[in-house]
C-alpha cells in the first residue's frame, strides 16, 4: 500500500503478520471501549457521528486510547474514503498531492476524511496548507496528537475544527479488551485456547498505564511464551511468564511536552503541601522516565527558597549538598539523595515570605522612580565625592548602641516600604522576633 492509498477494510482476519493491536481494532461504536464521555449515548461525538456532521477534529489523548480506532469507526459510519499518513513522513508536497485527490474525489460525490497521526509534528507551513481545503470542504480533517492542541497547532486551524479530549482507558476497561483479545478466535488469541486469571490480567492492565496498544503487546508477548511453553497443550499466563513478559515498565513521558512540566508540577505542589509520599511517588515518576537528575535537581533547590525559605535555611544547604551529589556519583545511586531532599522539604516548615518580598521589591523596581542611592550610604572613594556629601550623616552600626542606627536605608519615595514579612513557622516565628525588636529599638532612638 503506497503512503496515501485509501486505507482497506481491514476486516482480513486470517492475517497473524499484523500486531495483536491493529486485529483487534473495534469496527462499530458499540465495540469501542473507553471514552463514554465522548461516545456513550447522547453524547457529543456520538450525536455528530450519528447526524453525519462531524466537520473538522481533533483528538488529544496519550498514546494507545483509542484515537486511530475512533477515526476508523468515524470514516465507515459516513461512508467516506479514509486516507491516513504520519505527520513525521510528510511534507508539503505529499500534502498537496492528498489535497488534490481529495478535490477531485469531492467533485465525483466522494468524501474523504484525511486522518494525520501525530498533527502536533506538522510545521506552521504544513499545517497552514490544509486551511484551504478544510474551508473549502474537501476534506474532513481528523488529527490526532498527544500534545495540548493550544501550544502545537495553528490557531487558524485549532478554530476550524473540534477539539475532544480522550482519557487513559481504566483498568479494567483494559482487562475487557485483553478477555475479548484471548476468547476471540477470529482476529485474537482464542485458538490458542490459553487461560490466565483475571489477578495476571490485571497486572498486565496495571502496566499498560492506560494504554491499551501497550496492553495488547504485553499480552501477545505473554502469550507467545505460554504457548512455547505449554507445547500443545493448553497453556497458561502466569505470573511469572507476565513479568518476563513486561520486563521493565515503560512509563508515558515526553521530557520536552506537557507530561515533563506537568510531573514536575505535581512534585513541586506535592511539597510546597508538605506530603512527602506524594512527593516520592512524583520524584520516581520523573526518575524512573529518564528526566534529567539536575533538572530535578534545579527545580528541587527552587522550591527550598520558594516555599521553604529562611522558616528553615537549612533546606537551601540540604538541596544544594543533594544536587552536588547527583553530580558527583550519578544514577541510580542519586536517586535517594533527591528523595532525601523532597522528602525533608516536603516535612519542613513553610513560608513563601521571602518569595513574596522579592516579587514586591521585582514590581517596585519596575514601576517605581529609579531614585539615587542617599548620599550617606555611598562610599567617598575620592576628596571630591566627600566634599560633595558622600557619606555625610552614615552610622557605623557597630559604634552605635544595640547596633542598630536609626538611619533610612530606602531611596525617599520608598521610605517606609515594608516587603519581608516573615511567618510564625519555624526558624522564621525568631526572626520576626528580632526584628519586632530591631523596630523597637530604631522607634526609641527616634523618640
Amino acid at each position: 500500500m503506497g503512503l496515501f492509498e485509501t486505507v482497506p477494510n481491514r476486516d482480513d482476519a486470517g492475517d497473524r503478520t499484523r500486531p495483536l493491536a491493529d486485529r483487534m481494532r473495534p469496527r462499530t461504536l458499540d465495540d469501542y471501549v473507553g471514552q463514554e464521555h465522548l461516545v456513550g449515548p447522547g453524547k457529543p461525538l456520538r450525536a455528530q457521528i450519528e447526524r453525519d456532521d462531524i466537520g473538522s477534529l481533533i483528538f488529544w489523548g496519550p498514546p494507545g486510547t483509542g484515537k486511530t480506532t475512533l477515526a476508523q469507526i468515524i470514516a465507515r459510519m459516513t461512508k467516506a474514503e479514509f486516507i491516513e499518513f504520519s505527520a513525521v513522513l510528510a511534507g508539503i508536497k505529499e500534502i498537496k498531492q492528498v489535497m488534490a485527490e481529495a478535490e477531485r474525489a469531492k467533485q465525483y460525490g466522494t468524501r474523504t476524511i484525511v486522518f494525520i497521526d501525530e498533527i502536533h509534528r506538522f510545521n506552521k507551513a504544513q499545517q497552514d496548507a490544509f486551511l484551504p481545503h478544510v474551508e473549502k470542504g474537501n476534506i474532513r480533517l481528523i488529527g490526532a496528537t498527544t500534545e495540548n492542541p493550544s501550544f502545537e497547532i495553528i490557531s487558524a486551524l485549532l478554530s476550524r475544527s473540534r477539539v475532544y479530549v480522550l482519557k487513559p482507558l481504566t483498568e479494567e476497561q483494559i482487562v475487557l479488551l485483553l478477555k475479548r483479545a484471548l476468547a476471540d478466535k477470529e482476529r485474537g488469541l482464542g485458538e490458542l485456547q490459553l487461560q490466565a486469571s483475571d489477578d495476571v490480567l490485571q497486572k498486565i492492565a496495571a502496566y499498560s498505564s492506560g494504554d491499551a496498544r501497550s496492553a495488547y503487546n504485553a499480552l501477545e508477548v505473554a502469550a507467545s511464551l505460554a504457548k512455547s511453553i505449554a507445547g500443545d497443550q493448553s497453556g497458561v499466563i502466569t505470573d511469572e511468564i507476565v513479568r518476563d513478559a513486561l520486563q521493565k515498565r515503560i512509563l508515558l513521558y515526553d521530557k520536552a511536552g506537557e507530561e515533563h512540566y506537568n510531573l514536575i508540577s505535581a512534585l513541586h505542589k506535592s511539597v510546597r503541601n508538605s506530603d512527602p509520599d506524594a512527593a516520592l511517588y512524583w520524584l520516581g515518576r520523573m526518575i524512573e522516565s529518564g528526566e534529567d537528575p539536575l533538572y530535578i535537581a534545579r527545580r528541587v533547590v527552587r522550591m527550598s527558597v520558594e516555599d521553604i525559605g529562611l522558616a528553615d535555611p537549612n533546606a537551601l544547604s540540604l538541596c544544594m549538598a543533594a544536587r552536588d551529589a547527583v553530580d558527583f556519583i550519578g544514577m541510580p545511586e542519586g536517586n535517594l539523595a533527591l528523595a532525601q531532599a523532597v522528602v525533608y522539604l516536603a516535612l519542613a516548615p513553610k513560608s513563601n515570605a521571602l518569595y513574596t518580598a522579592y516579587g514586591a521589591v521585582q514590581q517596585d523596581v519596575e514601576q517605581t522612580a529609579a531614585e539615587p542611592v542617599p548620599l550617606h550610604l555611598r562610599n567617598a572613594v575620592t576628596g571630591l565625592m566627600k566634599n560633595t556629601g558622600y557619606g555625610k550623616g552614615y552610622q557605623y552600626a557597630h559604634d552605635v548602641e544595640d547596633k542598630v542606627a536609626d538611619m533610612q536605608c530606602l531611596p525617599d519615595n520608598l521610605r517606609d516600604r515594608v516587603y519581608y514579612q516573615p511567618t510564625n513557622e519555624g526558624i522564621e516565628k525568631r526572626i520576626r522576633e528580632r526584628m519586632e525588636e530591631i523596630k523597637r529599638r530604631k522607634s526609641s532612638k527616634s523618640g
